[in-house]
This record gives C-alpha cells, sequence and structure tokens, in this order.
C-alpha cells in the first residue's frame, strides 16, 4: 500500500523536470524540515534538474509554515509560474495557500502533521495523516515520507550510494523530531544510523570528528549530541543568496552544514556551534529559572501559560519540553512582540496539543503541529481569552477522565 497522492507528486516533479520548470523548496527550519529539502533538492538534481530557490521561515518573524511574507519575497526574486514544493509545513496553511495560487505558485505539500479543520487547497497533498490516506503507519517524519518520495521519483536510478545517503539524513530526522521508534521508522533508524560513520558529507563527518564527540563511542550517543547542536535554529537574513545553483533565503545552519561541500568550511560551522551552544544553555537556563518564579503563584492551574518579550522563540521548544516533564501539565510558552505572540506547546502524552488548541482556535492566527508539540501564533489582544479556553478545556477533560475512571 502506498501514502495517498506519493506517485502523484513523483509524477509532477518528473514533469517540472523535464520541462524545465522552476521549482522551489519550502522547508520548515528544524531538522526534519532541513533534511526533507536536502533529500528531495539531491533527487532532482540526480535525475537531472535543478531547484532554483530554497526558502525557510523565520518562526519569530513569520510563524510557522507558509506565510505571506515568504510567498511575496520569492515572487519578487523568481519569476512566476513556479511550482513551489512545501516541506514539513503547509498542511495548517489554507488561507496561505489560496494565496499561493492567485499569486501563481503551483503547491505541493509534503507533510506529516495533524490536519486541522479543513486541507488547503494545494494541487497535490502528500500526508499519511490526510482524510481518505489508508496507509497503515502514520507516524513517519517528514523525512521519512521524503524518502518514499524520492524512491517513487527516482525508481531505478536510486543508486546504492543515494540510498545510502538519504538513509542517514532520515534516521537522524525521525530522532530529531522524537517520532516513536517502531515500525518503518526503526528500520529508517536501525538502517541509516550504521551508514553516518562513513558518511560522504563533509558536515558529517566534521561533526563526528569534532572534540565533544571523541570521548564518545556509541553512534546513538553522536547523534544525539549532534541534534541537541543542530536544534540552534542560525539562520541567515531573508535577503537571497546564491548557493551553488539556487537561490537561499533564510537558510537555516543544519542545512548549510549538510550541503557543505568544504570540510574545512564545515569545522569552521560547528566550531561557531559549539560556542552558541554554551550561551544558548545559559538562556535556557534563564528562562526556565523565569518560568519556574511565575509557576509558583499559580500552582492550582491546569495548564502552565507563560510569556515574556525576552523569551527566545528557538529555545522556548526547549524548556517547554522540561517544564512539561517535571510537572505533567500541557506547557504553553511565547514570546510577546508587538501586537501578536508566537508559542510553542507541549504536552504530557495523555494529552493532544493540537486538538486542545482546535477548541480554542477562534482565538488563534495560526497553529498545528503534533500532538505532544505543537506552535501557535495569536494576536496579544487574544492571550488571556485563549488562556481561559485552554484551562476549560484541559479541565473538562481530566473532570471526564475521572468519571469514566469511577465508572
Amino acid at each position: 500500500m502506498e501514502i495517498k497522492n506519493l506517485k502523484k507528486a513523483a509524477d509532477r516533479i518528473a514533469k517540472a523536470i523535464r520541462s524545465r520548470e522552476k521549482i522551489i523548496l519550502y522547508g520548515d527550519a528544524d531538522l526534519d524540515g532541513a533534511t526533507s529539502v536536502v533529500i528531495l533538492q539531491d533527487a532532482v538534481k540526480s535525475l537531472g534538474g535543478a531547484v532554483s530557490a530554497v526558502y525557510f521561515p523565520d518562526r519569530e518573524a513569520e510563524g510557522y509554515g507558509i506565510s505571506e511574507k515568504g510567498l511575496n519575497l520569492l515572487r519578487t526574486r523568481i519569476s512566476l509560474p513556479a511550482l513551489l514544493i512545501s516541506l514539513d509545513c503547509g498542511i495548517g496553511n489554507v488561507k496561505e495557500v489560496e494565496l499561493a495560487n492567485k499569486l501563481g505558485f503551483e503547491v505541493i505539500i509534503i507533510d506529516h502533521h495533524q490536519v486541522l479543520e479543513k486541507l488547503p487547497e494545494a494541487e497535490i497533498i502528500v500526508n499519511p495523516k490526510q482524510p481518505g490516506d489508508k496507509y497503515p503507519f502514520k507516524e513517519l517524519a517528514c523525512a521519512g515520507v521524503v524518502f518514499k518520495l524520492a524512491e517513487a521519483l527516482l525508481k531505478d536510478k536510486m543508486t546504492e550510494a543515494l540510498r545510502k545517503n538519504f538513509l542517514e539524513l532520515t534516521a537522524i530526522a525521525t530522532i530529531a523530531d522524537m517520532m516513536p521508534r517502531k515500525s518503518e521508522n526503526r528500520i529508517f533508524i536501525d538502517k541509516g544510523l550504521p551508514f553516518l560513520e562513513d558518511s560522504w558529507r563533509p558536515g558529517i563527518q566534521a561533526f563526528l570528528g569534532a572534540e565533544p564527540f571523541k570521548e564518545l563511542n556509541d553512534i546513538n550517543q553522536k547523534v544525539g549530541k549532534m541534534i541537541s547542536i543542530l536544534n540552534i535554529r542560525d539562520q541567515d537574513s531573508e535577503i537571497g543568496e546564491k548557493q551553488g545553483s539556487f537561490l537561499g533565503f533564510n537558510l537555516p545552519v543544519c542545512f548549510k552544514l549538510l550541503i557543505c561541500s568544504s570540510f574545512q568550511q564545515a569545522k569552521q560551522i560547528i566550531n561557531r556551534l559549539l560556542k552558541k551552544t554554551e550561551e544558548r544553555d545559559r538562556k535556557i537556563k534563564e528562562i526556565e529559572a523565569e518560568v519556574e518564579k511565575r509557576i509558583n503563584n499559580e500552582k492550582g492551574e491546569p495548564i502552565i501559560f507563560q510569556g515574556d518579550a525576552d523569551f527566545e522563540v528557538i529555545l522556548m521548544s526547549t524548556v517547554a519540553s522540561i517544564i512539561c516533564h517535571r510537572y505533567l501539565k500541557p506547557v504553553f510558552l511565547y514570546k510577546k512582540m508587538a501586537k501578536e505572540s508566537q508559542g510553542t506547546v507541549r504536552t504530557p502524552k495523555e494529552i493532544d496539543g493540537v486538538s486542545l488548541m482546535k477548541k480554542c482556535s477562534k482565538y488563534l492566527l495560526t497553529y498545528g503541529g503534533h500532538a505532544r508539540a505543537a506552535g501557535f501564533r495569536i494576536k496579544n489582544i487574544n492571550l488571556g481569552k485563549f488562556k481561559k479556553c485552554l484551562a476549560q478545556n484541559c479541565q473538562a477533560g481530566k473532570n471526564h477522565e475521572k468519571n469514566n475512571h469511577l465508572r
């Protein structure tokens, strides 16, 4: 059995390659999104095609997923029409896809996040979680979906070297996105991790040879440490810069490292990242301490809902995970900006954060993600209403569960 629309997407991309159409890859800036872009970009290149532009949205400035800002920037730099393929995002961007269609983009969405109220009107959607998809395993990372897309696209041109290359990237993404290590994910990890030791990618070679990794003997430990360091979402400015054969926008450091062709350049990037890791850890502890101080005044609340202008978006996910694990409550942290706030969500295993937000979605601009790890964007005037709605629904869920248990 095949993921719904997988062959259709492969056929459309193959047609774009043959017709020399402009292809834009629009990926989320985390490791799953970055590896997904790398896999598909390499697959297109292997068929003699070219990617015109790669774009990663700045979550702090644009929010999560396809953004109006991103679309407008791309259309000023890339003449349309163009085939825009979103990777690890897009499933919740109904309005943005509608705008993309009007501007002259043809949109293909490759995603693995939960579907919200309705599907965007993209030309093709590939997502195991979409209605009508009978593929039995729903917990693939986006890179896992893209691996299958690359197989369908390349067919007999998928060389053993390419397969190893894509498997190692898929293994990294699956672990980084904390997907359950079972079924196909277990296969991706078990097959992909051993290839990392002999990876041809200078970025991975330089990482595994860096000083902090020399004392680690187990590949799982090495990859865990590498993922921790690469979670620093250091991005270049939005101004497009030429990266080989394509124009790159907002390129995250993890992407630049994976496509880096120079071992020396990779070492320089990694040394910069290692220095930033110390600074990041210090800032994480500061945010954690501030949230802890505030929690002491709200111990009876069913959720933890805190924000500040000084909270950094790229650090909030780590803090939210720590606090959620410590208190076993849904945690909503947000960076408060001038008129809007950008937030991250972490929940205990028995609570679906996306479903919880769906009940309060009238207060949100955008939201989405996984059951236990998600995000949102909201106008500041609605923060109080959103918090109250979340608390009420969370408490109602607990009461319902308690009553069922008593029966």
